[in-house]
Formats: C-alpha cells, structure tokens, sequence
C-alpha cells in the first residue's frame, strides 16, 4: 500500500491529453506479497460460516428477485472453492452481526465491518482485499494552453476535503453538499477537477464516458480514507482466518481476485 505524504498536482494535468478514455487497470496488492501463508489442515477447516448483510450494495445486496449478489458473495465462493471446502452465508442486521459473529453464530463476517483500534479488540481481521483510494475526475478535453487558475471540486466536510486542505492548503477547493454537485461542476467546466472517493466516481463515470475520466493515479491514505476491507474473525489464531488468508494470497497469485474485481467494477477506481 502506497501512502501519501506529498504530490505535485502540475503532473496530473500535463497527463490529461494521454489518458483519454483509458482506465488504469493495474490491481494492487493491498497485504505483503511474499508473506507465507501455508495450505491449511484440511481437518481443521471443514467449513466456513459466513455473515453478512443484505444492504451494502455492490458488496452484499439483495436483487429484484430477492437473491443475495454482489462481490462479496463471489469472493466467498472464490475463496471456499480454492480452499475446498463447504461454506454458508447468513444474513444478519449489519447492527448485530459484531454480536452475531461474538456469540458464535458465525465464523467469519463479510461485510465490511471497520479495521479500527475499537473493533480489533473484539475481532481479527484478514488480509486486506480491497480499498477505496481517492481520485482525481476531470474532463478529456482539457485547455492545455489556460493559464485558468485551477480549482478542485470537492464534498463538504468529507474525508477529502480535509485531506486536500492538509495536504494543498495554497489550493483553491469549492465545497459542495454532495459529490454528484461536486461532479457536475466539473463536468460543467466551473472547476479544473473533481477530488473525492474512487469507488463512487467509478459508477458516476459509468455514464459520463464522453465526457470524463480519472486523472492520474489512485491515492491511499489509510489516516483520511480507511484501511479498506477485511474479512473479521473472533480474536484469536483461528483455522478459519488462516484458510482465508491462504485462499486470498492463492486468488491473487491465480488472477481471480483480479477478475473478480473487474467482473463488478468493469471502471476501475484503482
């Protein structure tokens, strides 16, 4: 994981022309690469209980038709076929499956439970799977010529705008109630550039492709935008963390956690 700690705003604009409609495609690894992570004893992991929740969508969600979908249901399908062996998922009020998961209702919650100091002493966490980096959105057709003085778009009070103010606070920023205003500025030329989360600009982008496009490169900065998300476990060494973990490192080294991640953000915010 890459942190932020100073960055030169000339760089994203000179690369505008070059980027056009081309999204960075490159995945991430977000835990050590070279980290062992053995096989685990198969008699010690028969199965695996997962909880989750049915409102967070497109991570865990039900559809029209009432089935449970999304990317998280994949990954433990992923994950159970690489580890071989049998799974359930369960769904829980996202309020009451710390408590779930406690009282040995489960053996692991999939639901993007916050990695904080608070929740690590109830839980251990997996390795990292995915985060939610920040970027910059701007227009295709940039006026490379305009020596405009630029100004960034940006939501109100949100994690971004601290992290511009900390990090550019000589920069120009206009605050906006919500991101879709904030993007539609930009999108309406009244600012040089959109700065706010990666993930939710994705979808906005899915249906702005002629107009709009990332700029530069992801950010990660896990003091202003989170750790990302893990899978939570009760504390303690468990068989079930450590067989998540090696199906995780397995599915990354395989490029199926690549392709899954592709399959449900065909726009990558990374």
């Amino acid at each position: 994981m890459r942190q932020i700690y100073s960055f030169v705003i000339y760089l994203f604009f000179i690369s505008i022309s070059l980027m056009g409609s081309v999204f960075a495609q490159n995945i991430p690894y977000h835990s050590d690469p070279f980290a062992r992570n053995d096989a685990p004893d198969p008699s010690l992991l028969p199965s695996i209980r997962f909880l989750t929740s049915n409102d967070f969508a497109p991570f865990n969600y039900q559809n029209e038709a009432g089935k449970l979908i999304g990317y998280h249901v994949d990954l433990v399908q992923a994950i159970c076929d690489q580890l071989d062996v049998s799974c359930t998922m369960q769904v829980w009020p996202f309020e009451q499956i710390g408590d779930a998961l406690v009282g040995n209702q489960g053996d692991a919650v999939i639901a993007g439970i916050e990695i904080s100091e608070k929740n690590a002493e109830q839980f251990d966490f997996s390795d990292i799977y995915l985060m939610f980096p920040a970027r910059f959105v701007g227009l295709k057709q940039q006026d490379e010529t305009s020596n405009k003085e630029q100004v960034f778009s940006v939501r109100k009070n949100s994690s971004h705008a601290k992290f511009l103010s900390h990090y550019l606070p000589d920069v120009k920023v206009i605050t906006f109630d919500n991101e879709l205003e904030a993007l539609l500025a930009m999108k309406n030329a009244q600012v040089t550039a959109f700065f706010g989360d990666g993930l939710r600009a994705s979808f906005w982008l899915n249906e702005n492709l002629n107009c709009c496009a990332f700029i530069g490169e992801p950010y990660f900065n896990s003091q202003f935008f989170g750790h990302g998300l893990a899978i939570a476990f009760p504390a303690g060494r468990s068989a079930a963390r450590d067989g998540v973990n090696y199906a995780l490192s397995q599915l990354k080294k395989n490029k199926k956690l690549d392709e899954l991640y592709l399959r449900w953000f065909p726009i990558s915010f990374y």
